[in-house]
């Protein structure tokens, strides 16, 4: 997948509101009440085993396809074995699909599946994984997601020792030439944005930081805000 880092355009960051901090019963009004703020829709998906949480299946992704046919859906898949997921996943509609390392018992064939279904494929690492758990995997991916929190809820703290990840994959990504974007999440706010975005994050996943503001444009703005300051100094 060429030109995956084009799609930040001339931004500090993309920002990915999650739909798991969104209201359950009016989820698209909570993605209209952005007002245009958030740059793609993040659905994370949970599936009781591989993280303590049971969230979203593919009927969701397929109705925010219809419901709003020109974004741009990150579909983040924390379920095992993740390849016994893919394909009901590709069919909904989604422009990115991304499993974790640790839940494929195959993750380069889960990988090229995505692919080969015309879907954008991601990797994600959990913050116990190392990077070089990524390394046989690095060409097939257009997107690296670093959890920068446990996996499974929202609302959870940032955890600083994630930061040296980015770095090392920014550093990866240069030194073999590949043009995977660099997603975080967890514990993504105003006062996080800035330091992710200077270690080298390109996609900000928020989800109670924006959604559980009493304006949640305003708390999306303040985020890609935050993130520019640092992204320019």
């Amino acid at each position: 997948m060429n030109g995956m880092l084009g799609l930040k355009g001339n931004k500090a960051c993309i920002l990915a509101p999650s739909i798991l901090s969104a209201d359950p019963l009016a989820v698209g009004d909570s993605i209209r009440s952005l007002g245009g703020e958030g740059d793609w829709i993040h659905v994370d998906v949970a599936d009781g085993h591989f993280v303590p949480n049971l969230t979203f299946g593919p009927m969701m992704v397929s109705t925010l396809r219809r419901a709003f046919p020109d974004a741009f859906i990150d579909v983040h898949l924390m379920v095992t074995p993740a390849e016994d997921f893919i394909g009901m996943f590709t069919n909904a509609g989604p422009n990115i699909i991304t499993v974790q390392v640790e839940a494929a018992r195959h993750i380069h064939r889960t990988l090229q599946a995505i692919r080969d279904a015309g879907i954008i494929p991601g990797v994600g690492i959990n913050p116990g994984t190392p990077v070089c758990m990524l390394e046989p995997v690095f060409h097939l991916a257009g997107l690296v997601l670093v959890m920068t929190v446990n996996p499974g809820f929202g609302g959870q703290k940032f955890l600083p020792e994630v930061l040296p990840k980015i770095k090392c994959l920014v550093r990866k990504r240069a030194v073999q030439s590949l043009d995977f974007l660099i997603e975080c999440d967890g514990g993504v706010n105003s006062g996080t944005a800035g330091v992710l975005v200077k270690a080298g994050c390109d996609v900000l996943v928020a989800g109670s930081a924006v959604y559980d503001s009493d304006d949640p444009a305003r708390a999306a703005r303040e985020i890609r805000q935050n993130a520019e300051l640092e992204w320019r100094v």
